[in-house]
């Protein structure tokens, strides 16, 4: 018991472990896909970009690409689900500081070793994509009123999740897949 938070059952002490394995493995695979591009060189990777207006193809050429957007968001739904399940002392405005801190450092990285561009579209994709994945674990929490059982359950999804994932980008990275990405 020495171990125990103040507060924090056993039940939420072995939930909370499980969350942060997740966390971890999250986190790899997302500096392995946004950082490491899955390990391939893509041609744009030696001209450096910056773009600090977001939606900037929309308002210039009247078009955006949907899936993009679609994809940073997504990618950034499990940010937000674990900070609102690790961090329950933290307010909303200390979330959303922390996943755009998060985004931020990502785009920095991306443009400082040259492989990617600083685009703010992605700024704020990624940063609602955490805040969608926030508002997700508050508001089960309010309709269950448990954020334990919702974690449990945020849980076992995210372990089905991550084994999936894993999966295909070991198939995508064999070409074991219909689509190529390099």
């Amino acid at each position: 018991m020495k171990n125990q938070k103040h507060g924090d059952t056993p039940a939420q002490n072995s939930a909370d472990k499980h969350t942060r394995m997740l966390l971890g493995v999250y986190l790899i695979a997302l500096f392995w896909i946004l950082i490491f591009k899955l390990g391939v060189r893509f041609s744009y990777m030696d001209h450096r970009t910056v773009n600090l207006i977001p939606y900037q193809d929309y308002f210039l050429y009247g078009h955006i690409d949907r899936m993009e957007v679609i994809m940073n968001i997504l990618i950034f739904v499990p940010a937000g689900l674990y900070a609102g399940l690790l961090l329950r002392k933290l307010n909303f405005l200390s979330i959303f500081l922390l996943l755009f801190a998060m985004s931020l450092c990502l785009e920095i990285l991306q443009f400082v070793f040259r492989i990617g561009a600083f685009d703010a579209t992605d700024l704020v994709n990624n940063t609602l994509g955490g805040l969608l994945g926030y508002a997700v674990i508050y508001l089960s929490s309010q309709i269950t009123g448990s954020k334990l059982k919702v974690q449990k359950v945020i849980n076992l999804l995210a372990i089905m999740a991550t084994v999936i994932m894993v999966i295909l980008l070991i198939l995508l990275k064999l070409n074991k897949l219909p689509i190529r990405y390099q």
